[in-house]
């Protein structure tokens, strides 16, 4: 061919040669990242039953509460008192009434009547005012020599379920595109697979943070969908919100916004009444930002530093070392704190996501990207949540 001269601006049906510049890249805006899902990690165990159970038990309880708004004589003398609970208590218990110096000895408790009587000042010790709903902190018992054994006292052990939720979407590419050449793509059902994936991923993350299980008929039937509960929903005991439960309302003057001061509060609270040791840290891009914030005031840069960092991935506190974890589906008031050795997301045994291929019935092919999953969630009170924060 001689040489036209032509340029390739120029170029038309005179140069079919020419043909399209086309990356084989293809670029997935959407978010799929599964960050809470990464942080927990596979389970070491899969759930046999769309009904997944586990077994909880406690320990006696070492504290009970005053139920008496007077006393007789006075609160420092009184030597009876109302309490919500009196089983919590045996003759021979040494007892400390709130934050106080003093310890009483418990030397009667009346059955049925949630009435103990205690000596006052036990050991020389001061005695206290007493108030109603004060803490009676159990020190431990006293026993007499040679006395026999004691009355058996026991708790029992809780059934905690959880129900498994089937996840699935379909794939179907007909004959002619699977045959066909595309930019970026060597097999147009390899393709969908993962496409498929990433979402059924994105939505179980969704769903360990915010699923629900129906009121009724939770197991599910030819006309109910079953579903999970997710971590949001199962949290009872230790649900916060700023200026309630001993949670500071953010700066004293009704601002609700995140800080330390609020953290360390709930943080406090969940220690206070369990074993469990708060590691995890969840929240949503606008709490992250608040946490970021904790350091503002301390940071400090030399003259040559060319970088700024404004990002805290983990906060230590007196209560546990937590690793903040942040994602999208978390709701954007909320702050989640959990003990991630207690959470389990776990399939059915035999049913994590996969491809299931399904019988052709034209020219295409057809399957489906199928799983099922359900959440573990260990001791209900060793986790917390804080919502109705600021954004």
């Amino acid at each position: 061919m001689s040489f036209t001269g032509k340029a390739s601006y120029s170029a038309g049906a005179d140069l079919p040669e020419l043909v399209e510049d086309v990356s084989d890249i293809i670029g997935i805006v959407s978010p799929f990242e599964v960050p809470l899902l990464a942080h927990l990690g596979d389970s070491k165990r899969s759930a046999l039953s769309t009904v997944h159970e586990w077994i909880e038990d406690t320990l006696l309880a070492n504290v009970g509460r005053i139920n008496q708004g007077s006393f007789s004589p006075d609160p420092e003398t009184a030597s009876s008192m109302a309490v919500d609970d009196a089983g919590v208590f045996r003759v021979g218990d040494l007892v400390r009434p709130g934050n106080s110096s003093e310890v009483m000895l418990v030397g009667a408790v009346v059955p049925g009547s949630n009435q103990i009587g205690v000596i006052r000042g036990y050991g020389g010790t001061v005695a206290a005012t007493l108030a109603d709903n004060m803490a009676l902190t159990i020190l431990g018992n006293a026993a007499l020599e040679g006395d026999v054994a004691p009355e058996v006292r026991f708790t029992n052990r809780v059934r905690r379920s959880n129900h498994t939720q089937i996840f699935t979407s379909s794939i179907d590419v007909s004959g002619s595109l699977q045959a066909s050449r595309a930019y970026g793509i060597s097999d147009e059902v390899d393709y969908q697979k993962q496409e498929r994936m990433r979402e059924l991923l994105r939505d179980l993350e969704n769903c360990v943070i915010n699923g629900v299980s129906p009121i009724s008929s939770a197991q599910g039937s030819g006309t109910v969908r079953r579903s999970m509960n997710g971590i949001i929903h199962s949290i009872e005991t230790n649900a916060f919100a700023p200026g309630q439960g001993g949670i500071p309302d953010g700066d004293g003057g009704g601002n609700d916004e995140l800080n330390e001061a609020v953290i360390n509060a709930a943080l406090k609270s969940i220690w206070d009444q369990s074993s469990g040791s708060v590691d995890t840290i969840v929240v949503g891009g606008a709490q992250k930002r608040k946490i970021n914030g904790f350091a503002t005031g301390s940071r400090a840069y030399l003259p040559e530093d060319q970088t700024f960092s404004d990002m805290i991935s983990v906060y230590e506190s007196d209560f546990g070392v937590c690793r903040v974890v942040m994602s999208r589906w978390v709701p954007s008031d909320s702050v989640l704190l959990l003990d991630s050795s207690r959470i389990s997301v776990m399939p059915m045994q035999g049913r994590s996501f996969q491809y299931k291929p399904l019988a052709a019935t034209g020219d295409s092919v057809s399957g489906q990207v199928i799983g099922e999953y359900t959440v573990e969630f260990k001791n209900e009170n060793a986790h917390g949540m804080i919502t109705g924060l600021g954004v």
